[in-house]
């Protein structure tokens, strides 16, 4: 494996410089229109060190040179500006297309779940469409047999409606129409309020959308959420003219999700589909913060927020994950903070205390050079760290380990095909 000349430990990040050339970290006024873009701003002028978050740099060359993902875009932002934007590597391992945070779009996996049927849910219940105790056969009558009609709205998107992982559409063939059907069939595998990550009932949870609003989810969130924030890289189903800039998955055409069953729905589902950009999910992000407001459009009420993002038992919000303290979100968020991942290598973390929020897109699932998968601690280890450093960059040196401590991706535990 190539070893890159910069070895930064977690006690140089505390309590000194890390050698990287900070000057490199400047960016150009980001290409906004509207009010929908973030400023770009010092980190010192939002209480940030400007020397961890280079470090930021290490951490993902690591993951590049490990075999782990071809290239990645990572965004940080905090009080309202981006203080950190840098896209590294390259779309695939071919071509030598360089990653840019603003432009290339990711295949964004489970992060769908978030970014397009939980905002889509947000946005009717603060219209009173949609009621989270309500039963889902009130919206859906066909959503009945062996328990499910006592499943709620709620019980989806806190994963708990008994609903199992997933069906494994694909295999089925048959159409998108009886892939739906195959979706609304499925029978619970566990009595409702039992705790199950569920692609199933996120699918089912974008059909009540869809009931109640009369068009399909991916028109829904594009009228309501994405058009409003301005968020035009953000899209099921990207058309021709955008594929150049989308980082490829596996052995699919640019633009096909990789998700089997999101691509037996038709590519619009609610637990996979979506595609976009860091610079994209920056404004959502930000709007999260917000609590609903972006400039002078209020998508959903503060109180909307607050119920959706509230922590519940088992690290779970309504749709949302919480952070328990270690994974992906790292170890220094803090217990408000709430976000979510994609199995291509993407997640999204935001922090209200902190006022923080950290952006990691790859395409993990692509394969490494010479072919195989990379062990997808790679990934893991470097999404956490990335979010760590972050955290480390507000905070005082006395709040973190102190030595031996190091960084995941220094360690690198388990990054050898069948390692440890």
């Amino acid at each position: 494996m190539l070893r890159l000349p910069v070895f930064v430990t977690l006690a140089t990040l505390v309590f000194g410089s890390v050698g990287i050339d900070v000057g490199a970290t400047s960016h150009d006024p980001v290409r906004a229109v509207g009010h929908e873009r973030l400023p770009h701003v010092a980190p010192e002028s939002v209480g940030m060190s400007a020397s961890r978050l280079a470090a930021i740099d290490e951490v993902v060359r690591r993951g590049i040179a490990a075999g782990g993902f071809p290239g990645a875009a990572v965004i940080v932002g905090r009080r309202g500006g981006i203080v950190w934007e840098r896209g590294y590597g390259t779309l695939d391992w071919q071509s030598g297309i360089p990653v840019d945070a603003e432009r290339t779009m990711y295949d964004l996996a489970s992060l769908t779940k978030v970014v397009a049927t939980t905002a889509g849910a947000m946005v009717l219940v603060d219209r009173g469409r949609l009621r989270l105790d309500e039963h889902v056969a009130r919206y859906l009558p066909e959503f009945r047999g062996g328990g499910k009609e006592l499943v709620t709205v709620r019980d989806l998107l806190m994963h708990r409606s008994g609903l199992p992982a997933g069906r494994d559409l694909a295999r089925r063939g048959g159409g998108v129409e009886s892939a739906r059907k195959a979706v609304l069939a499925t029978a619970l595998v566990n009595p409702p309020g039992t705790q199950e990550y569920s692609d199933v009932g996120m699918d089912v949870m974008g059909f009540v959308i869809e009931r109640i609003t009369h068009e399909p989810l991916d028109q829904f969130v594009q009228r309501t959420v994405y058009g409003p924030l301005g968020m035009r890289s953000t899209m099921f189903r990207p058309s021709p003219a955008v594929r150049a800039r989308i980082a490829p998955t596996s052995g699919l055409p640019r633009g096909e999700v990789h998700d089997g069953d999101a691509r037996a729905l038709g590519g619009v589902a609610g637990h996979a589909g979506l595609f976009s950009t860091a610079g994209d999910l920056a404004v959502f992000a930000q709007l999260m913060l917000d609590r609903g407001v972006a400039g002078r459009t209020r998508l959903f009420a503060d109180s909307i927020a607050g119920i959706f993002t509230h922590p519940e038992p088992g690290w779970r919000a309504l749709g949302w994950l919480t952070c328990p303290g270690d994974g992906s979100c790292g170890q220094y968020l803090s217990s408000r903070a709430f976000g979510h991942t994609g199995f291509t290598g993407t997640s999204m973390w935001i922090d209200p205390d902190r006022d923080l929020f950290v952006v990691v897109l790859t395409n993990s699932v692509y394969g490494r050079p010479g072919g195989g998968e990379a062990p997808v601690a790679i990934v893991h280890d470097v999404r956490s760290d990335v979010v760590d450093l972050a955290a480390m960059a507000i905070g005082e040196g006395g709040q973190y380990p102190t030595p031996p401590w190091r960084l995941r991706s220094e360690l690198q535990n388990g990054w050898s095909p069948g390692g440890e």
